[in-house]
């Protein structure tokens, strides 16, 4: 993800895309999705695992399948965060910093002893707001094999907010 934008900026062939007939959000999208790709067949490669599992025993395929689909969506949002992150930075190194950082604030978000410390200084219904968007919590439901809409919907929302980002600030940083 660090290289999506920061490279195309570093190298000098975003000046080739920008000009395209195409929208931003096209790019933004296209880029994304060739990212996710990738993502999902390095997930895919991890398929023989289940694949062994289920020869020596019977696990629960539906929890398998609710983990890869967790997975997937997870690194989905991740990309999309460090999407944008590449977007604002113009070395791959502070997009990859970045990008950690928001992540990590994302996962910590809903750990109790983020909640702890907060909770002196922020009232309840914000310490809930802050919770219900760590991805931590979703993750582990979609992990154990319970699809929920909500869950998904989250995933789906995180991935085109911070792709809506991403378009926003590559459209600010060409217009300066």
């Amino acid at each position: 993800a660090m290289r999506l934008w920061a490279e195309e900026r570093k190298s000098g062939s975003i000046e080739l895309l920008m000009p395209l007939p195409v929208s931003r959000a096209t790019l933004v999208t296209g880029k994304f999705l060739a990212a996710w790709f990738c993502a999902g067949l390095a997930l895919l490669l991890t398929f023989p695992m289940p694949l062994t599992v289920n020869y020596l025993g019977s696990p629960d395929n539906g929890a398998i399948i609710a983990g890869y689909l967790a997975g997937w969506l997870l690194s989905g949002g991740y990309l999309a965060i460090g999407s944008c992150m590449s977007a604002l930075a113009k070395n791959q190194l502070i997009a990859f910093a970045l990008t950690v950082l928001v992540c990590l604030l994302f996962v910590g978000a809903g750990t109790p002893h983020v909640q702890q410390a907060l909770s002196g200084w922020l009232p309840q219904w914000l310490l809930d707001g802050i919770a219900s968007l760590s991805v931590l919590v979703r993750f582990e439901a979609l992990g154990r094999g319970v699809l929920d809409v909500r869950d998904l919907a989250y995933f789906c929302s995180l991935i085109v907010a911070w792709l809506v980002a991403t378009t926003i600030v590559i459209d600010l940083k060409k217009a300066a």
